[in-house]
């Protein structure tokens, strides 16, 4: 992979990752059109730990006030229901509540997901799964619900869904949480945060996979290059979809997917 394959690469990953397009998708199809072997596992990896950076950068007091929930907040049992310190524990054991499926199901089907990964047309009926989903939310009635045990469980299901390339974390897990109740903007703030721990959690488990057998510094070098395209597009989609959302106007991407979706499918049919 050259280094300027590896900027475009980053580019569609970050802009892809957080816009509800599909950025595994579009990472299998962009390889194919460039040429390149399907299913580089490390690139992977290491653009979408760009990725976290963009939303850590976007969400950088959230996470604080979260990390500071958990060292600092306490959890308790009164007069039957569950009391917390602040809202920012109860939100960091919801995110984590939302992580645990896609953890167990990237976990139990890690050879299936990869299988997929080399696949350009299961991509494409993803796609039109992913378009269909998010059209949906033109009909989604703006509620003012607060994420709760039972829509984290929602929307981390819906976030399982999206290990497979074509199916669109964003857009499941913000068409989860605006179907489920929870107001709009509230939904992608959670999704977006939701993210980190499973990125982080991906990265390492193949941080540690890779450890003993070492990366040529040519590799590393067109990784980090990668990574920070990732970065900056992720950073500018984050706050495009933000602007999109308030203005109810996420559907749209649903004609994008569908449209996508029918030409992968007509070039690998």
């Amino acid at each position: 992979m050259t280094v300027l394959e590896s900027i475009i690469l980053g580019l569609v990953q970050g802009l892809t990752e957080f816009l509800p397009v599909s950025s595994s998708g579009h990472l299998v199809v962009t390889e194919k059109l460039l040429g390149l072997p399907p299913g580089n596992l490390r690139f992977i990896v290491a653009v979408h730990l760009g990725s976290l950076l963009a939303v850590l950068a976007v969400y950088r007091v959230q996470v604080g006030r979260l990390l500071k929930g958990i060292l600092c907040g306490r959890i308790r049992r009164k007069n039957g229901r569950w009391r917390f310190s602040n809202p920012d524990t109860r939100l960091a054991l919801l995110l984590g509540v939302g992580t645990v499926p896609a953890a167990v199901f990237g976990y139990l089907f890690a050879s299936r997901i990869e299988e997929a990964f080399s696949q350009p047309r299961f991509v494409g009926f993803s796609l039109l799964v992913t378009g269909t989903v998010i059209f949906s939310l033109r009909f989604a009635r703006d509620r003012k619900g607060e994420p709760n045990f039972f829509r984290a469980i929602l929307v981390g299901l819906a976030q399982a869904a999206a290990i497979f390339p074509g199916i669109s974390r964003s857009g499941m897990t913000i068409s989860a949480g605006v179907h489920s109740g929870i107001e709009r903007t509230r939904a992608a703030d959670f999704s977006f945060l939701l993210s980190i721990p499973i990125i982080l959690g991906a990265g390492l488990f193949k941080f540690l996979d890779d450890a003993g057998e070492g990366l040529p510094r040519a590799e590393i070098a067109v990784l980090l290059i990668g990574a920070l395209a990732a970065a900056v597009s992720g950073y500018l989609a984050i706050r495009i979809l933000l602007r999109l959302i308030k203005k109810k106007k996420l559907h749209y991407f649903g004609y994008y997917c569908w449209l996508a979706g029918l030409a992968v499918l007509a070039l690998t049919l």
